[in-house]
C-alpha cells in the first residue's frame, strides 16, 4: 500500500510540477515571452486541440464542397447527372416498352392473331356496349369540312355513318366499303376481322381522317394498308389489288385508299378483309360500321 501511494505522488507531482517555457532574443538573450506550464495543463491542451481539430475536420468534408477532393466521396454535380441518366434511362425504357406494344399489335394485325392473354379482355370489349371510362368525358368535334363531306356522302349514298361509334367513342366511321358480310367477326375462332364481299375493283375508302402507318405487300394477305386515326382506333385492309396511298400519308374520311381485289394466299375470292383495332385489341367492326 505504501509503495502504491509513493507511485500515486509521483505520477502527481510529475504532473502538477511547473515548468517555464522561456523565448529568448537569441543576440541579446532578452526575454520576449515566458509561460509556466505543468505537464497537465499541456496534456490537456493537446488534447482539446485534437478534438476541436477533428470537429473542424468533420464539419468541412460533411457541409463543404472540399470533401469532393477526398478519395471515397461523389461530387454533387456527379450525384445530379447520375439521377437525371437514371430518369432518362427509366423514360427511354417506357418508351421503347410503349413502341414495342405497338409493334405486335402491327404484327397481330399483319398474321390475323392476337395474344393469348388478351382474349378475355378482347371479349369483354366487344360485348360491352358502354365507352371506357378513360373516354367518357372527351368531346371530339368533326371539323367544317367532315361535316360538309359527311353530308355529301349521305346524299349520294356512297358510305353509311356509324351513330354507335359516335355514341361511344365521339368518333365517326365510315364504311370502307359496300358489300355482302360473308365472314364475320369471331375470337373464338382468331378471326378479328370481317370479310366483305363487294365488286371487283370496287374503292376502298379510309374509315375515318388518319395517317398510314403500313402499306406494303405480304404472301399471305397480298396489298395491307393499315390506318391510325385517333382515339388510338386503328383500321386495317388486306387482300387488295392494289393501294392508293404510301407510308406516312395522310386520309381523310372516305378517301379512297386502296381497290379491292384478290391478293394473298388466304384470299378466297374478291373481297375486302377488314379489321378495327383500339389500344392494341380488336373490335367488331359490326359493331360500329353498317356495311350493307
Amino acid at each position: 500500500m505504501a509503495e502504491k501511494k509513493e507511485r500515486k505522488k509521483r505520477i502527481s507531482k510529475k504532473l502538477l510540477h511547473k515548468y517555464r517555457l522561456v523565448i529568448l532574443n537569441e543576440e541579446t538573450f532578452e526575454e520576449r515571452f515566458a509561460l509556466k506550464l505543468t505537464r497537465l495543463n499541456v496534456f490537456v491542451v493537446i488534447g482539446f486541440s485534437t478534438i476541436i481539430l477533428i470537429a473542424l475536420t468533420t464539419l468541412l468534408i460533411a457541409f463543404t464542397p472540399l470533401r469532393e477532393y477526398i478519395p471515397g466521396y461523389s461530387s454533387s454535380k456527379l450525384k445530379k447527372k447520375a439521377t437525371h441518366l437514371v430518369y432518362k434511362t427509366d423514360s427511354l425504357q417506357r418508351v421503347v416498352e410503349q413502341k414495342n406494344r405497338y409493334f405486335n399489335s402491327i404484327k397481330q394485325m399483319l398474321t390475323g392473331e392476337a395474344a393469348t392473354q388478351d382474349m378475355d379482355s378482347i371479349t369483354a370489349v366487344n360485348k360491352n356496349t358502354s365507352p371506357p371510362d378513360n373516354n367518357r368525358d372527351i368531346d371530339v368535334q368533326p371539323s367544317e369540312a367532315e361535316n360538309k363531306l359527311r353530308k355529301q356522302v349521305e346524299q349520294e349514298e356512297k358510305y353509311t355513318v356509324s351513330k354507335q361509334a359516335k355514341k361511344e367513342y365521339g368518333i365517326d366511321f365510315f364504311s370502307p366499303v359496300s358489300g355482302q358480310v360473308t365472314g364475320s367477326f369471331d375470337a373464338s375462332e382468331n378471326h378479328f376481322a370481317v370479310d366483305v364481299a363487294t365488286r371487283k375493283d370496287a374503292p376502298v375508302k379510309s374509315i375515318a381522317e388518319g395517317v398510314v402507318i403500313f402499306a406494303e405487300w405480304t404472301a399471305e394477305t397480298g396489298n395491307v394498308i393499315i390506318v391510325e386515326h385517333q382515339m388510338s382506333f386503328i383500321s386495317v385492309y388486306k387482300h387488295n389489288s392494289s393501294l392508293t396511298k404510301k407510308q406516312g400519308n395522310l386520309v381523310q374520311a372516305g378517301e379512297v385508299i386502296a381497290i379491292v381485289g384478290s391478293t394473298g394466299k388466304y384470299s378466297t375470292g374478291t373481297h375486302l378483309h377488314f379489321e378495327l383495332w383500339n389500344d392494341g385489341s380488336p373490335l367488331n367492326p359490326e359493331k360500329f360500321i353498317d356495311f350493307e
